[in-house]
């Protein structure tokens, strides 16, 4: 009988209260802990494929735990009465600030994890997507680590005024000498995000140069040419130029064969012969169909035109090369004369001989 009395002024003593609460907030913790172990994490296994989700749960298992548990250790330290100086400020401030450090590790674990999750997909659009990933998971690493840093530091009532005028003077200094680099990289990501092209495709800059997509970086992109050129263009450069894609939509491509006959053959016969040297092509598909059109009455010809697919613009060239021969021996096993450019002199007299 005699305890109980003691007991209850032990309980009215401030610091038994605050240590009841923490322990209070430790167990809530510890249930936290057992809710996410054995319930979240079976229902993540048993109801998703994905490995994903189970990486997320285990990451943020712990900041949130640690979380309830410091949500304790605060409550605890502020309440009234408050304590004594120096305790009434660098504990709660300790609280705060092992709890930003945990959260700020998880969050640069999470995004790791996330990222390395979508980087097959982001790397199928070429080398700009791993690079990007790349740069990116730096940029977010610093930007967080810099973030956690201002806040740290603003948990402590460090006067920032002075850090952020230095942070400004230098980063206008930064960007002034890396104007062209940041050109570079804001073109690169327009390219990335505008999906203009990928790697294997082939382009047109600005109606001149042609060729295949080889590589597109953070700073540049580089086009094979059909004279086996090697042509590296800054992003800045091609993110303000005409681009035409052959590629696409569809990697199929439309090649235009011009033909003349000569005057007097008969027109059917040609079309016809045509469409079935098209059709004798292996690398000429077979959907949509070859066609031929008649494009007008030159100076010494009747023009055609054999308008047919091939898989691929890469072909364009070879197969325009192949369709050319066979048209040729075509027309002369059928006698179709393929004109070319002469002139008929008459002479309606010749003049007379001086002297004769």
């Amino acid at each position: 009988m005699e305890l109980s009395p003691f007991l209850q002024d032990l309980s009215q003593q401030p610091i038994i209260q605050r240590l009841l609460i923490i322990a209070a907030y430790a167990l809530l913790a510890k249930a936290v802990d057992i809710f996410v172990n054995r319930i979240l994490k079976r229902l993540a296994a048993a109801y998703t494929t994905s490995e994903l989700d189970d990486k997320v749960i285990s990451i943020l298992h712990t900041p949130i735990v640690f979380s309830v548990f410091f949500f304790g250790v605060f409550h605890a330290v502020t309440m009234e009465p408050v304590l004594a100086q120096p305790w009434e400020k660098f504990v709660p401030a300790l609280a705060q600030s092992v709890a930003l450090i945990v959260w700020t590790l998880a969050a640069l674990r999470l995004f790791m994890v996330v990222g390395e999750h979508y980087l097959k997909s982001i790397a199928g659009r070429g080398k700009i997507g791993a690079d990007l990933f790349l740069l990116l998971k730096n940029v977010v690493r610093v930007i967080v680590i810099v973030s956690a840093l201002i806040w740290l530091l603003s948990i402590w009532n460090v006067n920032l005024a002075p850090l952020f005028a230095s942070a400004g003077i230098a980063g206008i200094a930064v960007a002034l000498a890396a104007k062209d680099s940041l050109a570079n990289f804001f073109g690169g990501i327009s390219i990335f995000a505008d999906k203009t092209f990928k790697v294997g495709d082939y382009i047109i800059i600005d109606d001149a140069q042609r060729g295949e997509v080889v590589e597109i970086g953070v700073r540049s992109t580089r086009i094979m040419t059909r004279d086996d050129v090697l042509i590296t263009i800054p992003n800045s450069i091609l993110a303000n130029s005409k681009i035409i894609n052959e590629s696409a939509p569809i990697p199929r491509f439309r090649i235009r064969v011009p033909v003349g006959v000569a005057y007097g053959s008969d027109l059917e016969q040609v079309e016809a012969v045509l469409l079935t040297v098209a059709a004798e092509n292996p690398a000429v598909v077979k959907e949509p169909e070859a066609r031929v059109r008649l494009r007008g009455f030159g100076s010494s010809s009747v023009d055609f035109e054999l308008l047919c697919w091939v898989a691929e613009p890469r072909f364009k060239g070879l197969e325009i090369h192949n369709l050319l021969k066979g048209i040729y021996a075509a027309f002369a096993a059928h006698s179709i004369v393929i004109p070319f450019p002469q002139q008929d002199v008459h002479i309606k007299g010749l003049p007379e001989r001086v002297g004769e």
